[in-house]
């Protein structure tokens, strides 16, 4: 847990996420003060998002002087709403994705500032997630030799009290889409692995949502080294499945995100369970992001989902779709230039 304390702090956004994370704020910090500024500018009520305060705008909220700031609002504002607060000097902890479109960085730099920037790939903080890392790192089924990742769950079963056709996920100009909604995917690979070198992606809908945004994505990832790793995303299953393989000279690595396991295939046959913990709070995971952040702006720990990292998704977003339109393999570097 973190030691670490704030007093003022700022999340943009009124969404889902946004809520989540003024909750938990307001929980390991009880004596901050909370602030929420909505995205879009619509009037919203304090006890609505459950903060401390609502304020007007980002302007309003940086006269405040926060000492962190979540941007929560959807993937087109993240940029513009990060740059405001970190010209102020205000640390900043973006949910992902970084952006909508590397070509907003034509317009947004946001590396030219000093204050502490991080992007919330939350899975990394999964303990499953961390197992299958340092399981990779030390070799321990060998050489891998190819890799699976599949997220597919029924939109409209996501929030079912509201209408997903008007939710972020379901909309084109707020940044939705399977590819750039479930981009952690993408994030834990490169995390996993290292950066890819190339892509082969068929990016489609199916129509079956009525939504104007794809729900079915398929790409082949590829290291320069030949490594090969096959990644599906989709907004339509109706059974909701989560699930990383890596297969190895020595063995197989099995990590079922729904269960909350992480197997070990032998090459004997057999089956070794080297974590599981069905009862595991997934709020967890964001709570243990945020106070690492924390930690990391006042210069107790590292941050390692950054604006880099976040760049590299982006890079492999773009590849995927530049494929999918050329039906041709797509180079990562000539994907974004």
């Amino acid at each position: 847990m973190s030691v670490a304390t704030i007093e003022n702090a700022l999340v943009v956004g009124s969404g889902s996420i946004a809520r989540r994370h003024i909750r938990n704020l307001r929980e390991q910090f009880p004596k901050a003060s909370v602030a929420c500024v909505s995205a879009s500018g619509r009037a919203i009520d304090a006890t609505e998002v459950g903060a401390s305060e609502v304020l007007p705008d980002i302007a309003t909220a940086i006269s405040r002087k926060p000492e962190v700031a979540i941007v929560a609002s959807p993937a087109p504002y993240h940029l513009r709403n990060a740059d405001e607060l970190l010209t102020s000097n205000v640390p900043v902890l973006i949910e992902k994705p970084l952006c909508a479109s590397l070509t907003e960085l034509n317009s947004v730099d946001l590396s030219r500032h000093t204050a502490g920037i991080g992007v919330a790939y939350n899975l990394r903080f999964m303990p499953a997630a961390n197992i299958v890392k340092s399981l990779l790192d030390k070799g321990t089924v060998g050489t891998i030799s190819s890799a699976f990742a599949e997220v597919g769950q029924y939109l409209p079963d996501w929030r079912p009290d509201s209408d997903y056709r008007m939710g972020v996920s379901a909309r084109k100009e707020l940044g939705g889409g399977a590819l750039l909604e479930l981009s952690h995917e993408l994030d834990y690979l490169n995390w996993f692995f290292g950066p890819f070198s190339r892509t082969l992606g068929v990016v489609r809908s199916t129509g079956h949502l009525d939504i104007d945004v794809e729900d079915n994505v398929d790409a082949l990832l590829q290291q320069r080294d030949g490594l090969v790793v096959h990644v599906h995303l989709d907004f339509l299953q109706r059974q909701p499945c989560r699930r990383f393989k890596a297969v190895g000279e020595q063995g197989t690595i099995l990590w079922d995100l729904m269960a909350n396991e992480v197997t070990l295939l032998r090459s004997n046959g057999s089956a070794e369970k080297v974590y599981a913990d069905p009862t595991y709070n997934r709020n967890q995971m964001y709570i243990d992001q945020m106070n690492t952040f924390v930690d990391f702006i006042q210069g107790e720990a590292e941050f390692e989902s950054s604006l880099n990292s976040a760049l590299g998704v982006m890079k492999l977003v773009e590849s995927i779709k530049t494929s999918s339109h050329q039906s041709a393999w797509a180079d990562l570097m000539e994907s974004v230039s």
